[in-house]
C-alpha cells in the first residue's frame, strides 16, 4: 500500500496533480484511487488499511449506490424472501419515497455512520414519524445487508450503529391504550345493540376472539365448530384478494366462543349461501375489507354519535384487553403466555410490548409482608 503524488499533463498542455492511494483489496485484486489532497489521501488510506485487515473495507469500484442495491433487495424480494403483495408494496414506498430521493446517489462504501445520521436528520426535518423512521431505517438495513451478501459493501452500518433511543411517547406509540385507540368495557356494552344484519356476528366475532381483519375475511365454515363452540384459524384473505396462510405459525390457533357468538355465527349458517367462507356479501363473496370498515363505523355512528375507532383493530385490543382484565372487573384475567397464543402473536415480546402495560398490578407492599411472612414461617 502507498500514497503517491501524481502528475500529468492534459492535452492542452496544463500540467495538474492528485493524490494516488495504492493498495490490495481482501480479495487480492489492486486498487487505485485519487484524491484532491494529501491529507484526504493519507485519511483513506488509513480507512483502507484498517478496512482490508478486518475485512470491512469495499473498494469503490466493487461498490454500487444506495438505488441500485435497494432495487437489487426490491427485485430478491419475492424470490428469496417470499413478500406478500402487500409487504412489497410498502417497502416499495420505503425505497421510492424516503430512501433514494435523499441517499440513492452515495455509493455504499462511502456511506459512514456520519451519512446515516445525516439522511435520518434530513427525515424528520421533512417530517416523517418517529414510527416511520425507525421502518425505513430497518429497511435500508435489510437493503445493506444484501448488498454485502452480493460483496458490494463491507459492512452493514444501520447494524453496527446503533438506532437513537426513543423517547416515552415514541416508545408508546403502537400500544393498545383504552378509551384511546381500545374500546372500554362500556363502549362494547353500548355497541352491541346496535349491531344488525348479516355484519352483527363478524362485528360480535371481531371483539370475543381478536381476529384480525384478514383472517375474519378468510374464515371458512370448515373451520368453525358450533357444537363445540370453537373455530380455528388456519388461512387468511389478504386486501388483495389472495388466500393465504397465517401471518405466522403461532397465527394458526384455535379459539373459545363465547355464547353469544355462537348463536349469532348458528343464526348466520341458517341464512348463508356460501358454502365456503363465512362472512359474505349478498353475492355469496368475502366482505370487502372497505365494506367491514364501513359497518363498523356505523354501529359506532349509532351508539356514540361518531365513529371513535376508525380501524377494526381496535376491536382485537379490545378481545386481548379483556382476555387481560381482572375477573372482578368482567375480564378473564389470563396470563400472558395465554393472551399471546390466542392472538396468534409470533413471539411473547410482541405480547408484552403492546399490552403488557395492561397487566392489573397488585398491592406491591401487601404482597412482598405476605410474602416475608411465608418465607419466614417456612
Amino acid at each position: 500500500m502507498s500514497v503517491r503524488k501524481r502528475s500529468w499533463k492534459t492535452p492542452a498542455g496544463e500540467i495538474k496533480s492528485a493524490w494516488q492511494i495504492d493498495y490490495v483489496d481482501a480479495g487480492g485484486v489492486r486498487r487505485r484511487e485519487t484524491a484532491a489532497t494529501k491529507k484526504e489521501a493519507d485519511a483513506r488510506y488509513a480507512e483502507a488499511t484498517v478496512g482490508v485487515r478486518n475485512g470491512t473495507h469495499t473498494a469503490d469500484a466493487a461498490s454500487v449506490t444506495v438505488a441500485v442495491a435497494a432495487q437489487q433487495w426490491l427485485d430478491m424480494g419475492d424470490k428469496q424472501f417470499g413478500w406478500e403483495r402487500a409487504t412489497a408494496i410498502a417497502y416499495a414506498q420505503h425505497v421510492r419515497l424516503h430512501i433514494v430521493p435523499l441517499i440513492g446517489g452515495v455509493r455504499l462504501s462511502q456511506f459512514n455512520p456520519a451519512a446515516l445520521a445525516a439522511w435520518e436528520d434530513a427525515l424528520f426535518a421533512d417530517g416523517r414519524s418517529p414510527v416511520m423512521v425507525r421502518k425505513v431505517r430497518t429497511s435500508l438495513g435489510a437493503i445493506l445487508t444484501e448488498a454485502q451478501r452480493r460483496g458490494q459493501v463491507g459492512q452493514n452500518i444501520v447494524k453496527v450503529i446503533a438506532a437513537a433511543p426513543r423517547s416515552t411517547r415514541q416508545d408508546d406509540e403502537g400500544k393498545a391504550e383504552v378509551g384511546k385507540n381500545c374500546p372500554t368495557p362500556a363502549e362494547v356494552r353500548a355497541l352491541l345493540p346496535q349491531l344488525s344484519g348479516r355484519f352483527r356476528p363478524l362485528i360480535l366475532t371481531a371483539l370475543f376472539t381478536g381476529l384480525r381483519t384478514s383472517e375474519l375475511r378468510g374464515l371458512s365454515w370448515a373451520a368453525v365448530d358450533l357444537k363445540a363452540g370453537e373455530l380455528t384459524v388456519s388461512q387468511r384473505l389478504d386486501r388483495f384478494g389472495v388466500l393465504g396462510r397465517p401471518k405466522s405459525k403461532a397465527g394458526k390457533r384455535t379459539l373459545p366462543l363465547l355464547g353469544l357468538v355462537v348463536n349469532a355465527l348458528r343464526e348466520l349458517r341458517l341464512a348463508s349461501t356460501s358454502q365456503e367462507f363465512v362472512f359474505t356479501n349478498s353475492q355469496g363473496n368475502p366482505e370487502h375489507r372497505n365494506t367491514i370498515i364501513g359497518a363498523w363505523h356505523a354501529a359506532q355512528v349509532a351508539a356514540f354519535g361518531a365513529v371513535k375507532y376508525p380501524g377494526l383493530h381496535a376491536a382485537r385490543h379490545f378481545f386481548a384487553s379483556w382476555c387481560i382484565n381482572r375477573k372482578a372487573d368482567g375480564g378473564r384475567e389470563l396470563p400472558l403466555k395465554v393472551v399471546q397464543g390466542l392472538l396468534g402473536h409470533a413471539s411473547i415480546q410482541m405480547t408484552a410490548d403492546v399490552y403488557g402495560h395492561l397487566f392489573p398490578r397488585s398491592d406491591d407492599t401487601a404482597e412482598l409482608e405476605a410474602a416475608e411472612t411465608a418465607f419466614l414461617a417456612g
